[in-house]
């Protein structure tokens, strides 16, 4: 069963070194694991018991389109109010525990590896009524409506329930698990999980309007970012404004996975930073 790396908070010991792998500059944001510390979580209104850490929020002039949180939910805990923006769309993967899901009065329980897509404008709720906690991401989006297209509805499934799509040319050295269909145009993001064998390369720099959220679930890997080659490692999370150049080298033992985010199928906004109109 594949394992996904959840963190777990707590304080390093007043003996450890300062110096770490944290990186913020106007291309992209690297944000090490060991930065998932008790001193910078938060806390939501409405969310009883719970826990997270905010990784990304829309900045102007950097990434604007979305918001990833690292929920860790702990026994008994939940919520009955979620969101505060009935316009936010959301997806949500589970890495450890479980929850129980209500998306418009039907019910789910997500276990590691699964899948929710909530639409904007839904009722939903989510609790943990296990005896350890849970631990997801969340990633939020305001939703952009398309003319002529409905709003997509919801759905949960599992990383084991979708089998990934071998990258052409690469013989499955390079995968991707799309949890929605490409050409479905009224989904304006796909979050989906990016899988490279040992070995396996994005062979390019990739360099594109999409913006990136980039958590790492499982491996390690050389990333490049911008101008700058980095390691990475199950934990880390990297953040990508638009057009920032990316490439990879997966240079672990095992294979290399990681949750990616970006905006898609959708106009240019061009009356202001992620307002829909």
């Amino acid at each position: 069963m594949t394992r996904y790396y959840a963190p777990t908070g707590g304080l390093p010991p007043q003996t450890q070194l300062m110096t770490g792998r944290a990186i913020f500059t106007d291309a992209y944001a690297f944000i090490p694991r060991g930065v998932f510390s008790d001193i910078v979580t938060s806390y939501l209104p409405g969310w009883h018991k719970t826990r997270l850490w905010l990784i990304a929020r829309p900045m102007t002039g950097f990434s604007e389109t979305f918001s990833q949180y690292v929920m860790e939910v702990a026994p008994g805990g939940g919520s009955d109010a979620p969101d505060n923006d009935p316009g936010a769309e959301s997806v949500l993967f589970l890495t450890e525990g479980e929850v129980w899901l209500s998306i418009d009065g039907q019910e789910y329980d997500l276990g590691p590896g699964g899948y929710a897509y909530i639409p904007p404008h839904s009722a939903w709720r989510l609790k943990n009524a296990q005896k350890t906690p849970a631990r997801f991401h969340w990633v939020r989006k305001l939703y952009v409506p398309a003319p002529g297209l409905p709003a997509p509805k919801p759905f949960v499934t599992s990383d084991a329930e979708v089998k990934p799509t071998p990258m052409p040319d690469t013989n499955g050295a390079w995968a991707t698990t799309r949890f929605v269909d490409p050409t479905d145009l009224s989904h304006d993001m796909h979050v989906t999980i990016v899988t490279f064998q040992p070995g396996g390369v994005i062979p390019f720099e990739e360099t594109h309007v999409m913006e990136h959220g980039l958590y790492v679930l499982e491996g390690k890997a050389v990333y490049k970012l911008n101008q700058d080659w980095v390691e990475v490692e199950a934990g880390d999370f990297m953040w990508l404004r638009a057009f920032c150049p990316q490439a990879c080298y997966a240079a672990g033992p095992g294979p290399f996975r990681y949750l990616l985010y970006k905006d898609v199928n959708r106009h240019a906004n061009l009356r202001g930073p992620f307002t829909p109109r």
